[in-house]
């Protein structure tokens, strides 16, 4: 499967949102600290309802800990500044989607990184600033696990 990486997330209920998301399709959550809340706030929890138990979300301290951890085969940084869309990817088991904290997405020297493949866009009207994180992440892993066959969905 693929790993679903929220470098630093700031709103609760869309790390709630994601862990729903990862429970539902299989793929593995990353957070990357810090974070903006407590795992157990209550609007996580509320966000997540009864998913934490089904879904497998790994905390980690920084980037480079996640990526020593995960050893993913490609790693797809998510930002509104790409030129290549997410559709144009062949994803593959092992590849890594990577979403920045809320409201500034993830930093130049993230986007810079080395272990970085490319960077990804999701189609939007002009002018628009961005989606939201946990809509972004769906829209993103959905797609992903699509090209994947949907393994383990009946």
């Amino acid at each position: 499967m693929f790993h679903l990486v929220f470098f630093e997330p700031r709103i609760p209920p869309n790390t709630g949102n994601a862990i729903r998301l990862a429970a539902g399709t299989g793929c593995h959550l990353h957070l990357i600290e810090p974070l903006g809340f407590d795992l157990s706030e209550p609007k996580l929890r509320r966000a997540g309802l009864d998913y934490h138990d089904l879904a497998a979300v790994t905390v980690h301290e920084n980037l480079d800990a996640a990526w020593e951890s995960i050893q993913p085969q490609r790693v797809f940084a998510f930002t509104a500044q790409a030129t290549t869309r997410n559709t144009d990817i062949a994803y593959a088991d092992g590849d890594a989607l990577l979403f920045g904290p809320e409201p500034t997405g993830l930093p130049d020297t993230v986007l810079t990184d080395p272990r970085v493949t490319d960077q990804l866009r999701i189609p939007m009207l002009p002018g628009r600033r961005s989606m939201n994180l946990s809509n972004a992440a769906a829209v993103a892993v959905y797609e992903a696990w699509r090209q994947l066959g949907f393994p383990g969905a009946v």
